[in-house]
């Protein structure tokens, strides 16, 4: 059980990024490498915070400023500077390693003496479960720490989730998807695709900032190398909530991102407890992404040829009966 919530948890809490990516991937249709260095800068900026003194919530917003900034330079590179898209988050990107060592001075931040967004949400569980250390859950004993903190990041990504989707249905957000549909129809309409592209990448990377900083709070460190490879858990969440849900409704993508997160956070852990060797870790992850690249578009495959071998039983059935 106490395997299980974690992974709920870390799941919920790397829904963030996917939400991210989902704006760069999918609205943008950009594969934004900035990612891998923007969660970083969330955690490396909230923790150089907190230890520090600053309070874990002020932290936690200049982390998403900091992220929200390093989108913004990718926009820029991408449209004023016409450098290719994936150029430019590399770029950023590799930039972004040099700047968070600057930021935490060392490689390494822990965060145990610091007051953590964690301990804030293990006080409220306290006040709200009692000060017992552990509760009750179908029979299993589940520390009132793990607890509270999977209930406050669930209703907190329920509330990110629920923002995205309004905001989507604004004329901005109308904009913004127009933005990666089709550029020309919406310059045409007076819109500015450099200004859209450059807030859209903005948003992707505060919400991968974010992230980063809730991570780091959630395990007590943050780390020069906690964003190496992490685009591609991003990328693999999204196709997997698309499979899922299986239509292009805004509201039902952001919820199966969500999810694929989620699912894919418990496929891990659950390879890890049958005995997976951590060091095999980023290969499996590889074969999840391959999985969730490939299985949806051979399953179309497979859907459309019963479709045209019973539309051929149909029409021979009915040349016989002629």
């Amino acid at each position: 059980m106490t395997l299980l919530i974690g992974a709920l948890t870390l799941g919920l809490i790397l829904a963030l990024l996917a939400l991210g990516v989902y704006v760069s991937f999918r609205i943008f249709n950009m594969p934004d490498m900035t990612a891998e260095g923007s969660v970083t800068l969330g955690a490396s900026v909230a923790a150089a915070l907190m230890v520090h003194g600053y309070n874990a919530f002020l932290a936690t917003f200049a982390a998403v400023l900091a992220g929200c900034c390093a989108g913004a330079v990718t926009g820029l590179l991408a449209t004023k500077c016409k450098i290719n898209s994936l150029l430019s988050g590399i770029l950023v990107m590799t930039a972004l390693y040099s700047v968070n060592l600057h930021v935490m001075g060392k490689s390494n931040v822990p965060l145990l003496e610091a007051k953590t967004l964690s301990n804030y949400a293990t006080d409220l569980g306290e006040k709200v479960f009692g000060h017992a250390s552990t509760i009750d859950v179908a029979g299993w004993a589940v520390s009132v720490r793990d607890a509270s903190m999977l209930i406050s990041v669930f209703g907190f990504v329920v509330f990110v989730c629920l923002a995205l989707y309004f905001f989507f249905r604004t004329d901005m957000g109308t904009a913004m998807r127009a933005t990666g549909d089709n550029p020309a129809m919406i310059c045409a309409l007076g819109v500015s695709v450099d200004g859209a592209t450059v807030f859209g990448l903005a948003m992707s990377n505060g919400l991968i900032a974010l992230c980063g900083a809730l991570i780091a709070q959630y395990q007590g460190f943050a780390d020069v190398q906690m964003g190496i490879g992490i685009v591609v858990l991003g990328i693999a969440s999204v196709i997997i909530g698309e499979a899922l849900v299986g239509s292009r409704a805004v509201g039902l993508l952001i919820a199966g991102t969500v999810i694929g997160s989620v699912l894919f956070r418990l496929l891990v852990a659950i390879a890890l407890r049958w005995g997976l060797n951590p060091n095999d870790l980023k290969i499996v992850t590889a074969l999840f992404v391959f999985a969730a690249l490939v299985v949806p578009n051979l399953g179309r495959k497979y859907q459309a040829n019963r479709a045209r071998s019973r539309q051929l039983a149909a029409a021979n059935a009915q040349g016989v009966d002629a």
